[in-house]
């Protein structure tokens, strides 16, 4: 079975978006077999925190993995980034609690990958991947998430704003069988769209210890009389940004994906999550 790594080592420095601290991110080649995983490399003794479900521990407007002092919060951009560019194994080393936002998107990471390039790797043991076969639904109230039998692998969500500016959207994107193709398309259309934020939730979320390290430099924001920091990227960018955070959420599923097509409205971490955890549970009863 063939599986790729990163070419060369690569680093980026930035402000966490919910702590507000500074850390450093360097991603190195792993070996086959070994998949994308996390290192706090200022802790003792370099604890090993796997990008995976079962490593989940919070998913309050973010992704955070690990257990106690050696976890590691917004993971979601960087672990979409190394999916989607086909980066099966990576060692992400990190000296702090939150991954850097750097501009709010994905858009540096796919980029920094896509120049070093990657490696191919042989692993003999293959890994048998989750197979849905019939519709998987998670809901709250209105939001869902769902995955459904398809013969690709496609994400397609809608957000549905009272402001003007955001409103009714809906996007799909389709990953495709190869993976080449599917790299330049999502450092197209998927990657550069930023995380966004409403003006009216602002001071609620930074009193709750939340966005420390946000501003109109990493983040959109939107309020009743249009865009504070115009101009988009797209214009249908915030809903381009959830597919953002969904590929990187079900990232944790493993290095491969189900063939499915993964449908969401209104969705959160949380939902997205809980659709992994289904996912991964009906795979081990055999569907």
């Amino acid at each position: 079975m063939q599986q790729h790594t990163i070419a060369e080592a690569i680093a980026q420095v930035g402000v966490g978006l919910h702590s507000g601290e500074k850390t450093q991110v360097r991603i190195l080649p792993a070996d086959a077999g070994s998949g994308r995983y996390f290192v706090r490399v200022d802790l003792p003794d370099l604890p090993i925190i796997p990008a995976q479900v079962a490593a989940v521990n919070e998913t309050v407007l973010s992704t955070q993995l690990g257990k106690g002092v050696a976890c590691i919060r917004t993971v979601e951009h960087l672990l979409a980034a190394l999916c989607a560019m086909g980066v099966d194994n990576a060692r992400i080393e990190i000296d702090g609690a939150e991954v850097p936002l750097l501009d709010g998107s994905a858009q540096i990471w796919t980029q920094a990958i896509a120049e070093v390039g990657l490696v191919s790797q042989t692993l003999t043991n293959d890994e048998i991947p989750p197979v849905i076969t019939e519709p998987i639904w998670v809901r709250q109230d209105d939001a869902f998430v769902c995955a459904i039998p398809a013969p690709e692998i496609r994400f397609t969500y809608g957000i549905d704003f009272d402001l003007p500016a955001i409103g009714n959207q809906w996007y799909s994107w389709s990953r495709g069988s190869n993976l080449a193709n599917a790299s330049v398309a999502f450092a197209a259309e998927i990657a550069p769209a930023r995380t966004f934020g409403l003006l009216h939730q602002i001071e609620y979320l930074q009193k709750s210890g939340l966005i420390k390290g946000g501003s109109l430099d990493n983040a959109l924001v939107c309020g009743p009389e249009g865009w504070l920091n115009p101009p988009l990227r797209y214009a249908n960018e915030p809903v381009r940004h959830k597919i953002l955070d969904l590929v990187g959420d079900l990232s944790l599923l493993g290095n491969f994906l189900p063939s499915a097509h993964f449908l969401a409205y209104k969705a959160s971490h949380n939902l997205h999550i809980q659709l992994a955890q289904r996912i991964l549970e009906l795979s081990a009863v055999g569907g």
